[in-house]
């Protein structure tokens, strides 16, 4: 039986170019579980395996790896940092007990940083806060700790202060221990010494250990009290009451120091030791029915109830498919048979791995607070919970964004559209965030996705992965079409063609909802003129027509559908007589309720030199972009706008140009806006070309 207090599940998390990456290699390292440092800019990192990482130097999909650290055992995942992958975080979080947020020490709070960060706020996950980076022209501890505060509302608790700015860099002083550590230049971790701290900032870290022992004593009214009447606590104290705090997201300890020159991160590892949980210090699961309503009940991690575990991420490699899960209470055994309650179907477990990166090692058993990968599931896809036959029960599932933006695909051989079909339905069960759909009438293959380089990354496994050339189309925007005025109208739906015949009547209102409202449907009708039965029919055909806007084509948003009289025969009626009536009414109302495209509108968080402000804002603005704010900072500014996403197409081209290539930008999905008639009209006129062609 694993000691489970020993046990901590990670995640590591930031904006894009934090340094998470290499942060995991150093942790990797320093617990022993490799011997040589890979550095991202060489493409020799461990945790990006995918030939796509190691050639951009970024992190495209999660990776997990176990180590050890003082006998705690830490299951890690290194997560993305660039928006497009967004969902691999989101899943990574859902699944994890703590995380470490790095900030880089320059760049500060950025957009990512902020989405992940209100993620983890989302799935209730403690963090510590690593900024990371010092050593860098412009990097200012205590500007990113201000930022923190100030951009994500949350409470930093300063753990170690940095020793010498930017390349006098040298070490960290830990406030708890009034200890500094000072790392000599060779750039092996190892060699540090542990002194006292340096005379000219003994003054600071009194000031920094007073504010923090102010922020925390209060977890325990005992401590307080003695604090209050001028006893100060000892070190273990003073970190029971850390603990305590962090667990309950309170605030957040705060370490700093450079990844790349091996500086600062042991006092991370143990941050994560002391102050975040295990998996038994976490709220439980809430479960749930099929439908995704709670039952009340919670999966408790404890190895000796039923089992549950979720399934979080599907990777496909060359033994077949690798289903990553994490067990939240009960045993599993390689051969075990398990229920997968949202198909209904059982599941045998072939063999169990525990990872490393892409490197695995066989395991016969697992229990409550593994990350494991299991080996040789069949109908399995991310989100689905695995658990006991004979008591069974659901997590709560995991929600995805819609992708924002399209593109067609069509193989450039032709008989190898059969090959491109298994490779896409393996990707899509890898990536939620990835559809794949099919255009009825061009025969088209469509890849709908987050963003432009998510399709690019996806075209290109497609290619080196799975050996399939394409020609890919010019990347299309997901319009959404609503409704801007209140109709009422009346259907009738009559056929009589020898026998019983069909009819239905329905009198009903149609009326724009709010924003982000999706579809409602209410019934009003009094007295039994559309009998209770034919209520969800008709609720049925306007749902089923959703997809099946009457300007161009695209998906109907934000409207009511009130059914408010009707008629119906005793022996002609039917449900199929009022859905098929509601489909109708459908195609009649919706353009007499004064339709009108609209557009989706991106969050965009440009990075630009002081120098080319004017030329961004102006290009932004030619853009049809609304500026939100402009935050001066050491190294540049960072520039807020709303644009609408078929502006932004090629964007990261124009601005390196504007800036000699030293421009940064992301952008995530906002909200959908009416579009300007112009644009519309062009949108609409090409939709009908298309059709026209077809």
């Amino acid at each position: 039986m694993t000691d489970l207090s020993l046990y901590r599940n990670i995640g590591i998390f930031a904006h894009v170019d934090a340094g998470k990456t290499t942060t995991t290699e150093r942790i990797l390292k320093l617990t022993g579980k490799i011997h040589k440092i890979g550095e991202v800019h060489d493409g020799a990192a461990t945790t990006d395996f995918m030939v796509q990482e190691q050639e951009r130097g970024i992190t495209i999909q999660s990776a997990a790896t176990t180590c050890f650290w003082k006998n705690h055992r830490f299951n890690i995942i290194d997560t993305p940092g660039h928006v497009d992958f967004t969902i691999e975080v989101y899943r990574s979080l859902k699944v994890l007990d703590g995380g470490i947020g790095v900030f880089c020490g320059s760049g500060g709070v950025e957009p990512q940083s902020e989405t992940n960060w209100r993620y983890a706020n989302d799935s209730k996950v403690s963090r510590l806060i690593y900024v990371n980076k010092l050593d860098r022209l412009g990097a200012d501890f205590f500007r990113v700790i201000k930022q923190v505060e100030d951009v994500l509302g949350a409470t930093p608790v300063v753990m170690t202060l940095p020793i010498g700015r930017e390349d006098q860099f040298s070490g960290v002083i830990d406030l708890l221990t009034r200890k500094a550590w000072i790392w000599d230049d060779s750039g092996d971790p190892m060699k540090y010494q542990i002194t006292d701290i340096p005379a000219d900032m003994a003054d600071e870290a009194e000031k920094w250990r007073e504010k923090l022992i102010d922020q925390v004593a209060d977890q325990y009214d005992d401590v307080m009290e003695k604090y209050l009447e001028g006893e100060e606590p000892d070190v273990e104290t003073i970190k029971r009451c850390i603990r305590k705090g962090t667990i309950n997201m309170d605030f957040f300890p705060t370490f700093c120091g450079s990844s790349f020159k091996n500086k600062g991160v042991q006092l991370v590892l143990d941050g994560v030791v002391d102050y975040l949980p295990n998996p038994t210090e976490v709220k439980p699961q809430p479960e749930t029915d099929i439908e995704g309503n709670p039952t009340g009940e919670f999966a408790a991690v404890d190895p000796e109830r039923p089992l549950r575990a979720l399934v979080f991420k599907i990777m496909d490699d060359r033994f077949g498919a690798l289903n990553f899960i994490r067990i939240y209470s009960g045993r599993l055994k390689k051969g075990d048979t398990l229920l997968n309650t949202y198909t209904g179907k059982t599941e045998r477990v072939g063999r169990m791995v525990e990872m490393h990166a892409d490197d695995r090692s066989e395991i016969e058993t697992a229990q409550a607070g593994d990350i494991v990968a299991l080996i040789g599931l069949k109908n399995v896809q991310t989100g689905h919970t695995l658990c006991d036959p004979n008591k069974p029960a659901t997590l709560e599932p995991m929600v995805f964004p819609d992708p924002v933006i399209s593109v067609a695909v069509t193989p450039k051989d032709k008989g190898s559209n059969e090959k491109m079909g298994i490779a896409l339905g393996k990707m899509v069960a890898e990536d939620p965030s990835f559809h794949v759909s099919t255009d009825e009438e061009s025969g088209e293959t469509i890849l709908k996705g987050m963003g432009e380089l998510h399709l690019d990354i996806k075209v290109d496994i497609l290619k080196r992965t799975h050996g399939v050339e394409v020609t890919v189309g010019k990347p299309q925007v997901a319009y959404r079409e609503t409704i801007t005025r209140r109709i009422e109208d009346e259907y009738t739906h009559k056929k009589q063609s020898g026998g019983s015949g069909q009819y239905a009547k329905i009198n009903y209102a149609i009326e724009p909802g709010e924003p982000g409202s999706g579809f409602a449907f209410e019934s009003a009708v009094t007295g039994g003129n559309v009998p209770r039965e034919y209520w969800p029919a008709v609720e049925k055909g306007f749902k089923s027509m959703l997809d099946q806007g009457t300007l161009a084509g695209y998906p109907c948003l934000d409207f009511k559908v009130t059914l408010l009289d009707g008629g119906f025969h005793a022996v002609d009626s039917s449900s199929i007589a009022f859905e098929i009536a509601a489909k109708a009414a459908f195609r009649q109302s919706i353009p007499k309720a004064a339709p009108q495209l609209i557009e989706p509108i991106m969050k965009v968080d440009v990075f630009t030199p002081s120098d080319n402000v004017g030329d961004v804002i102006g290009d932004l603005n030619r853009r049809r972009g609304m500026i939100k704010s402009q935050d001066p900072g050491v190294t540049g500014v960072r520039v807020k706008a709303d644009v609408p996403l078929s502006e932004m197409f090629g964007y990261i081209g124009d601005l390196r140009t504007m800036t000699s290539g030293r421009g940064q930008f992301s952008m995530e999905f906002s909200h959908y806006l009416p579009c300007p008639k112009n644009v519309a009209d062009e949108v609409i006129k090409e939709a009908l070309e298309r059709k026209k062609a077809k």
